[in-house]
């Protein structure tokens, strides 16, 4: 019983200081990367509330006026679909921010189908083709951006990141590098590339 017990404690502690090791990997790269002159910048979806978009919404796509305005991209891509609760796709509120803060509406390439952040990267990627686009910057929240930076190069797009940190929503921020802990895994061993 005891050699039971203590194999018990060793595996959960184990399993635990690979959770902290991945943690720190996560926030790492979030926080370390750094956006590259490219085709595109990919700004990942996120919750509208009818129109108006979500605060991490909104602070995606600040940064990626930040990016744009710096000149290190010429065109945008918003990627997303419409969810319960919204009233148009994310793809069309993101435009509509965009636009009405000064970049071209023809700046702007909408991904209007994707559900997830395996489809935002397919799906954008598909529209970059159309637009003989072959590298870009993913825009999104920090802790975000590992997991989408491994299903980019896993799907062939080449790209650099560019994250925000919402402090004064430190608990959602929280909530979002808890479920990255079961998506990065995912994305590692799961996400196909295209064929």
């Amino acid at each position: 019983m005891k050699r039971l017990m203590t194999t018990i404690v060793v595996v959960a502690a184990w399993i635990l200081l690979g959770l902290i090791a991945l943690a720190a990997w996560i926030v790492g790269f979030g926080f370390t990367a750094k956006p590259v002159a490219s085709d595109c910048i990919i700004v990942l979806g996120c919750r509208l509330y009818g129109t108006v978009p979500s605060p991490f919404l909104a602070g995606r796509l600040d940064e990626a006026l930040r990016v744009y305005n710096q000149g290190l991209a010429p065109y945008i891509v918003v990627a997303g679909g419409q969810g319960p609760g919204e009233d148009i796709t994310e793809a069309e509120a993101m435009k509509r921010y965009l636009v009405e803060r000064g970049v071209p509406a023809d700046r702007v390439i909408l991904e209007d189908k994707s559900t997830s952040t395996e489809e935002n990267l397919r799906f954008s990627l598909q529209r970059m083709r159309e637009h003989g686009l072959s590298s870009a910057i993913i825009v999104s929240n920090r802790y975000h951006l590992l997991r989408a930076s491994i299903m980019a190069k896993k799907m062939g797009i080449e790209s650099s990141c560019s994250g925000v940190f919402l402090s004064q929503y430190l608990s959602s921020e929280v909530r979002g590098l808890m479920r990255e802990l079961a998506g990065v895994p995912y994305a590692l061993l799961f996400v196909r590339g295209n064929s």
